[in-house]
């Protein structure tokens, strides 16, 4: 395992567009197929309910509804992006995790009001109904991973592309400011109120600052609107991709909305003033032996071959001679294991955790992560300057969200035209 293996990877940007909650699952009934999309047959029932829900998003949102005829290509065009993403997704293999499928629904239940999975299943009424809702929220995740690596890898920004940006107003403000910021939230289960109650939230926190007020004349029924004075943040004490929406704003002005996992967000910056805060971050000088199972290495084999390294080196053995000869990392093991300075977020959280409770000098017990058994030694500690390093992530991040957008619909459109389509119904031609 080469030592970036050991890396957790986080999304370059989290600005990616996930799919409708309307996406269509299509049934195994006998009703007539309109279309089929690669080895995928299109029924007329999960066209009419598309041609449905786009005619009420467009209602929702105070948008012209086309023709009838017009709707319904455009509801058959967005199930086949959403059929051909699909597909690709199985051609990927991209399949989320169960713990992050549950967290996804449970953020889902606890809009609609539900406490828990438990609760919410309960509400359903049918395990099947849970079912075909955990299947909708798993796709939406995978096409959201599916899109972020598609759209990710063909933007490209360059170091004189951060450079550039840091050397302009924004850029300044994005670094060297702390900003006073109002932050609303809308959320609630049925997503088109949602977006409808965002809009009027937003015209109205252009003409006010009374938070209070406006989550009083806002929220009701199953929509809530949440807001709070945000007071003086370091933009380093924002997350990142709301810091990213902050640097594009003027004084007084409110921004576009941000959908989200949780609800639909709006910033509002009331002003900003000058900070001098650093971003000093924990390092660690840390070195590391990994066993890892394979074909002739069985998991019971490697634990027993771990805890045999633990103790010649709990009785004095070289740590760097153990790991050039056993440690499977060969992009550490050439040298003696050693990982080099490691901040918190590089690494897995298992490893980081007993990274952070190991004292200097001291040798971890044995543990055991995806990537195999290991044992690691922090060899010191350091408090480091990262404020730089945290302002070209901030670039990246802004100049990555400014590019996603017409990216993502340039792959959508090249998706569209490389995606067999044979329409069976000649009204939808």
């Amino acid at each position: 395992m080469m030592k970036q293996q050991l890396k957790r990877f986080f999304k370059a940007t989290t600005i990616a567009l996930c799919i409708s909650a309307a996406t269509p699952v299509f049934a195994a009934t006998s009703d007539e197929v309109v279309a089929v999309v690669g080895d995928n047959a299109v029924l007329k029932s999960d066209l009419d309910q598309m041609t449905i829900n786009l005619g009420q998003q467009l209602q929702a949102q105070k948008q012209p509804i086309p023709s009838d005829k017009a709707l319904r290509q455009q509801a058959l065009n967005t199930i086949v992006l959403q059929q051909a993403q699909l597909d690709m997704v199985k051609r990927y293999g991209i399949k989320p995790s169960d713990a992050e499928i549950d967290a996804a629904v449970l953020k889902y239940a606890q809009q609609t009001g539900a406490n828990s999975l438990q609760e919410f299943q309960t509400r359903l009424k049918s395990a099947n109904a849970y079912a075909l809702v955990r299947n909708r929220i798993a796709q939406e995740l995978a096409v959201n991973v599916l899109r972020q690596q598609m759209v990710m890898s063909r933007i490209k920004i360059t170091d004189q592309d951060v450079n550039n940006f840091l050397n302009t107003p924004q850029g300044q403000a994005a670094i060297g400011s702390q900003a006073h910021i109002l932050h609303m939230r809308v959320s609630g289960a049925d997503s088109q109120q949602v977006q409808e109650i965002a809009n009027q939230v937003k015209l109205a926190l252009d003409k006010t600052d009374n938070i209070i007020e406006l989550n009083k004349e806002f929220s009701q029924g199953t929509v809530k609107v949440d807001g709070a004075d945000m007071g003086y943040r370091s933009l380093s004490d924002i997350p990142a991709e709301l810091a990213a929406r902050v640097t594009t704003l003027q004084n007084g002005q409110t921004s576009e909305l941000i959908p989200a996992a949780d609800g639909i967000h709006i910033l509002k910056l009331l002003d900003r003033k000058t900070s001098d805060k650093k971003m000093m971050v924990t390092q660690y000088h840390t070195r590391h032996i990994l066993v890892q199972t394979s074909e002739v290495v069985s998991p019971e084999q490697a634990k027993h071959k771990i805890g045999s390294i633990y103790k010649r080196l709990q009785a004095g053995g070289d740590f760097s001679k153990f790991a050039e000869t056993y440690s499977n990392d060969p992009g550490s093991a050439a040298a003696g294991g050693d990982l080099g300075w490691v901040n918190l977020g590089m690494m897995v959280p298992k490893f980081e955790e007993e990274m952070q409770k190991t004292a200097v000098g001291q040798l971890s017990q044995p543990f055991q992560t995806q990537f195999g058994w290991h044992i690691l030694q922090v060899l010191d500690t350091r408090q480091q300057d990262m404020t730089k390093e945290y302002q070209q992530r901030l670039a990246r991040q802004f100049l990555g969200e400014q590019q996603f957008t017409p990216e993502l619909n340039n792959w959508l459109r090249e998706l569209r035209a490389n995606t067999y389509v044979d329409i069976k119904d000649p009204s939808l031609k």
